[in-house]
């Protein structure tokens, strides 16, 4: 019995000691797996290949390395060889002049050793080499890791093309690795490679990598010509007769509009060629419809000269050239009359005033109106005299010149009565004188010679009195027998 117990005490005993034991040697395999993967090779290596990067992206040099079992990595280092003092050396990545984490190592001491480079340059180009330290040892890799930088290359064909005609952008790679491309005009995205050209669409274009635009090609230029637009004709200053005048012509072309590319015309007829024309004299006769054509031999849809819209030159001036129209122009007492001021002027005139003067001189001046017409509904004697009109507008004023208004009094017809009345017996007088000196003359045909009779006559002569001048301003002033005509007869004899 008691040995049967002893027996099972060591039995128990020895699986206690077996689980410990394994349990341990569990432990120590999952420690070197874990801390040393180069314990199934149990060799020195460092593996990496060469890289070739775009100017700005960013890039990553895969690096792989091993080493014997039984090693744990305590420390690791990147370095690129330069050239020191002439000599070709290994410098820390840590101690290159480039920005803070432009180089970054991403790998970890279990046998990951790589590297990525942001925002490359072509400064980063070259030889870099990886090392490591054990705790038995310490290891440099033996050759190389080569990153190259390259860039994006850019073209637009054609680089310069007239407005409608196609576009086409290319861009190529320095690297043979597969990319995916974006365009972009002056910063902003260009839907598409292919297009029909605008002249909106003139601009600096360049490529970068999708996703990483920072990587981008060097921009090139398209040049979208295209027929003058927007035409405009600009006057300046105020067109005010005397005064003078500039009419400048401008428009939107490219290749922009040379100075004899631009032609004047007034109401369809060539003035002068230049973008600018100077009237240093402004007249009336300058007043018309302007417009300019532009040409820089670019056609638009087949027309080559453009025009631009119509600009009207009105030549502003002070009333000129006032007259004075009378109407009835024989103003008789008491009847009416109308005196109408006429004048030219740009604006029209819009004040007219009249004068008066009551002699035959503007010594005094007297208002006597205002507007364009003066009416006299009943003309009598104080209303005779000259008048002359003030016309005036925004821009001066000008009078007319003067004008003699005269005024015949009623019954001054008899006058001509009279007239024709002495007329009547002057004839009346020589026809009688002609038929007596008839039957004269056949009685002296009759008698004898010695006895022939001799007779004497005149020239009957009739003179009308003329009527007062029409300058005297008062008829009243006349006197009374100054109204009869007077007629004067000859006298007739016979002498024997």
């Amino acid at each position: 019995m008691c040995s049967y117990v002893l027996c099972c005490k060591d039995c128990i005993l020895n699986c206690v000691l077996m689980l410990q034991l394994m349990l341990t040697m569990e432990r120590l395999i999952l420690i070197i797996l874990v801390t040393v993967p180069g314990v199934l090779s149990g060799a020195w290596r460092v593996t990496y290949g060469d890289q070739c990067a775009l100017k700005g992206a960013s890039v990553v040099i895969k690096c792989e390395y091993d080493y014997p079992w039984g090693h744990i990595v305590t420390a690791v280092s990147w370095s690129k060889a330069q050239y020191v003092a002439g000599e070709l050396k290994k410098v820390l990545l840590s101690q290159l002049a480039s920005p803070p984490n432009h180089l970054r190592y991403v790998g970890n001491y279990r046998g990951d050793c790589s590297l990525t480079a942001d925002d490359v340059q072509h400064t980063d180009e070259g030889e870099y080499f990886f090392s490591f330290v054990t705790t038995f040892n310490r290891w440099k890799s033996l050759t190389p890791a080569h990153l190259s930088v390259r860039e994006l290359t850019s073209a637009v064909q054609p680089s310069t093309v007239t407005e409608g005609g196609n576009v086409s952008l290319t861009c190529v790679s320095g690297c043979l690795a597969p990319i995916n491309i974006v365009w972009f005009r002056d910063g902003q995205t260009v839907p598409n490679p292919v297009f029909q050209a605008e002249r909106e669409h003139a601009g600096r274009y360049y490529c970068a990598v999708l996703g990483q635009e920072t990587a981008r090609s060097a921009s090139v230029a398209l040049n979208v010509q295209y027929a003058p637009s927007n035409i405009t004709l600009s006057m300046s200053p105020s067109a005010v007769k005397g005064s003078w005048a500039t009419l400048t012509c401008s428009s939107d072309a490219n290749p922009p509009v040379t100075h004899s590319g631009y032609s004047l015309y007034k109401d369809g007829h060539f003035i002068s060629s230049g973008q600018n024309h100077t009237i240093a004299d402004l007249q009336p006769t300058h007043s018309g419809l302007y417009y300019c054509e532009a040409w820089n031999n670019i056609s638009r849809r087949g027309i080559d000269l453009i025009n631009s819209t119509d600009v009207h030159l009105d030549v502003q001036y002070r009333p000129e050239n006032i007259s004075i129209s009378m109407d009835p122009p024989h103003v008789v007492e008491g009847s009416s009359v109308n005196l109408t001021c006429s004048s030219a002027a740009n604006p029209a005139a819009d004040n007219y005033t009249w004068y008066s003067s009551a002699g035959s001189s503007f010594s005094s001046l007297l208002q006597v109106g205002s507007g364009q017409v003066l009416s006299l509904p009943s003309v009598e004697a104080s209303h005779t005299g000259l008048y002359l009109c003030q016309a005036s507008n925004r821009l001066g004023e000008n009078n007319s010149t003067e004008v003699l208004l005269a005024m015949k009094k009623k019954g001054h017809g008899r006058h001509s009565l009279k007239i024709l009345a002495g007329i009547g017996v002057s004839v009346f007088v020589t026809s009688l004188l002609w038929l007596w000196l008839k039957k004269r003359s056949h009685a002296k045909k009759k008698a004898p010679a010695s006895y022939e009779d001799e007779v004497s006559y005149s020239t009957v002569t009739i003179t009308p009195r003329k009527p007062s001048t029409p300058h005297h301003m008062d008829n009243s002033c006349s006197k009374a027998g100054e109204n009869d005509d007077s007629v004067i007869y000859t006298s007739l004899a016979e002498s024997s």
